[in-house]
């Protein structure tokens, strides 16, 4: 693909590429409910961000039972100092087998049963939270970085591609293209409009290579007429969802992806991806799964 074929890179200092289709909303005035959600967070939050969370928490349980434990002295034998105290909580915590530090006093025994029931909560929730982290279905999905306006059995068409990476088949997949614009009201409101573009194929029994969506730009096509202009001062946007069912997770799987008016190119067409394999069977070659060439080529 030449420089004058790729699309601007107006996303990426805001989003990774993988997520660029899925743009962060900034919402303020949130009632106290937010904190309900802390699952969801967990749930959503970078592997790295939640590693690092677990060990913050871990650290921080185990610094106040460390200050329990230094509440009686004589408590724990053979423990001088917050270090050591810290030391026999994260054994007590992790139901490690004591060598040196003992507790010796009631107290210090009570807060070790404490400590200890915690312990098997901690770790029952850090179990079910990892595995449901690993658990949940997602698609690898990849769509084409750009779209394009060329005839089609002489009708200008909207096109875009989808692959599926994995290589299995997506059961009953389905595709939804929805326009949004910027609207101006006979009162002078402006407001953000979805309309739902009509798809010469919306749906695909078994979608496993690469999948080419069509949106014929005909006189019932709310894209009928217009041009790279319209498109820029509309703020117009194509918002692309994509779901079906897994064959190998037996699970839903999204995925989302836009277009803004840079994204698309006029009178240009994709590069073919299929071919057939010595085996007999088909393949896609995702390494031009983004090229296009003009309509002469």
């Amino acid at each position: 693909m030449s420089a004058a074929e790729k699309p601007p890179d107006r996303d990426r200092r805001v989003l990774p590429p993988s997520a660029r289709s899925s743009r962060r909303i900034v919402i303020k005035g949130q009632d106290s409910t937010r904190w309900k959600d802390i699952y969801h967070a967990v749930l959503t939050a970078p592997w790295w961000a939640f590693f690092l969370g677990l060990a913050i928490v871990f650290a921080t349980v185990n610094a106040i039972f460390a200050l329990f434990y230094m509440a009686d002295p004589r408590g724990i034998e053979n423990a001088h100092g917050f270090w050591d105290y810290f030391l026999f909580s994260v054994q007590t915590v992790g139901s490690a087998n004591y060598t040196v530090m003992l507790p010796k006093t009631i107290y210090a025994n009570v807060v070790v049963s404490i400590e200890a029931f915690f312990g098997i909560l901690n770790l029952a929730v850090v179990t079910g939270v990892v595995f449901a982290r690993f658990s949940r279905p997602f698609a690898r999905i990849v769509f084409s970085k750009v779209a394009v306006i060329a005839p089609y059995d002489g009708i200008p068409t909207l096109m875009f591609r989808a692959a599926n990476q994995r290589g299995n088949q997506i059961l009953n997949a389905s595709v939804v293209v929805s326009l949004a614009r910027q609207a101006v009201s006979k009162e002078g409101i402006v407001m953000r409009r979805f309309e739902e573009l009509k798809l010469l194929r919306a749906r695909s029994p078994l979608f496993a290579l690469s999948w080419t969506v069509m949106h014929a730009i005909d006189e019932t096509s709310p894209l009928y007429g217009v041009t790279p202009e319209r498109l820029r001062e509309a703020e117009f946007e194509l918002v692309i969802l994509l779901s079906g069912t897994d064959e190998t997770l037996a699970d839903i799987i999204h995925a989302r992806h836009s277009y803004r008016p840079e994204d698309i190119l006029w009178e240009r067409r994709f590069v073919d991806v299929l071919a057939d394999h010595p085996s007999g069977r088909r393949t896609v070659d995702l390494r031009r799964f983004h090229d296009t060439q003009p309509l002469s080529a």
